[in-house]
């Protein structure tokens, strides 16, 4: 289905401006007729137009039911018996077909997301000229046709947190912000039943699809863009490229849909609660050893100096015995938690 857009439409005010003259019309011609037949100079003339009159003020509200307001960013889908007709886009005021139904399967749909077209006090002018010629379905059509009227607009689908395993299987509960807009208003009511509910399980199955290539951190032996070579993607550290991925992804699915996927960031990030306190404790003991290892790495090379130092100003002479003993100690000092407490010897070394 491609769409098709419907031009020089843009004539809303001259029909509604005929429209009311032809009222205006009807009423002054039905009190004409009337007087001429009481002043007993009329005819079947006259009768025949204060039936005329009289069918137009009944029936002529039909072709109000053409007149279409649309705002920036806003489009509506026009079928007639249905096939479809064509999309009115751009702002104005339209008149088309008064027999032309809007049509949007989606309209009712609220999902957690920005920019849904829902404004009662949209089209309360035709509303308040329905009350006038007292015909209610009028003003019940153009709060209809708000409801059927298709954002153009950027929207930001918020999608629920889910539990998904990584590539090491443990599991990670993850959410995604999707930024989403309509480019082809033809597919996105045809080619699916319901596009805003479509988008939401396509973002959910391509999550699942790319957070099982990576692991939540970095790990060995883990290759993430499937070149056969291990690499260091993650989760928490390539955020960007997992993004990316789960964006092209998601473009894929939705494109028969007439969705264009402008950008996707991750919202929420983490383990799962029931591995959360165990991931957390490894997490620690891995910057325990990390510090241990640098705290020793950085004594070793202080007593090296140390010694290097005593022999080449030949201040003391020490046997391998002592210079054991004299690594030692410094090592404890150095590599201890906490200050050590010197003790003076007053006696001699040997």
């Amino acid at each position: 289905m491609q769409e098709r857009i419907i031009s020089k439409s843009k004539n809303g005010m001259p029909m509604l401006l005929l429209g009311l003259l032809l009222y205006i019309g009807a009423f002054f011609g039905i009190v004409a007729c009337v007087i001429t037949l009481a002043e007993e100079k009329g005819g079947p003339l006259e009768i025949c137009g204060i039936i005329v009159c009289v069918l137009w003020i009944l029936f002529g509200w039909v072709i109000f039911l053409g007149l279409k307001v649309l705002k920036p960013q806003e489009a509506l889908v026009l079928t007639l018996f249905g096939k479809y007709k064509g999309t009115l886009k751009g702002d104005g005021f339209f008149w088309v077909n008064p027999l032309c139904t809007s049509f949007n399967p989606a309209s009712s749909t609220k999902l957690n997301q920005s920019g849904d077209v829902s404004s009662p006090g949209s089209g309360s002018a035709l509303s308040r000229f329905g009350a006038m010629a007292g015909v209610s379905s009028l003003s019940a059509g153009a709060l209809s046709l708000e409801s059927k009227k298709i954002s153009l607009k950027i929207m930001t689908l918020n999608n629920n947190k889910q539990k998904i395993n990584d590539c090491l299987g443990n599991p990670v509960e993850i959410g995604i912000a999707v930024m989403w807009k309509v480019v082809d208003t033809a597919k996105a009511v045809f080619n699916v039943d319901n596009y805003k509910e479509y988008l939401s399980l396509q973002c959910d199955t391509a999550l699942r699809d790319i957070v099982r290539i990576y692991p939540y951190d970095v790990a060995p032996n883990v290759d993430t863009t499937g070149d056969g070579i291990a690499d260091d993607g993650s989760l928490r550290g390539s955020s960007e490229i997992v993004v990316n991925r789960i964006r092209d992804e998601i473009q894929k699915k939705v494109e028969i849909a007439g969705i264009e996927i402008v950008e996707a960031r991750i919202t929420y990030l983490a383990y799962a609660q029931e591995i959360a306190a165990v991931m957390l404790q490894r997490q620690q003991a891995s910057a325990i050893i990390d510090a241990r290892k640098m705290i020793v790495d950085g004594a070793v090379g202080m007593v090296e100096m140390a010694l290097e130092r005593l022999n080449e100003n030949n201040m003391v002479t020490l046997d391998e015995e002592r210079k054991a003993a004299m690594v030692s100690n410094l090592l404890v000092v150095l590599c201890g938690n906490h200050d050590a407490q010197p003790i003076v010897n007053t006696g001699t070394l040997y």
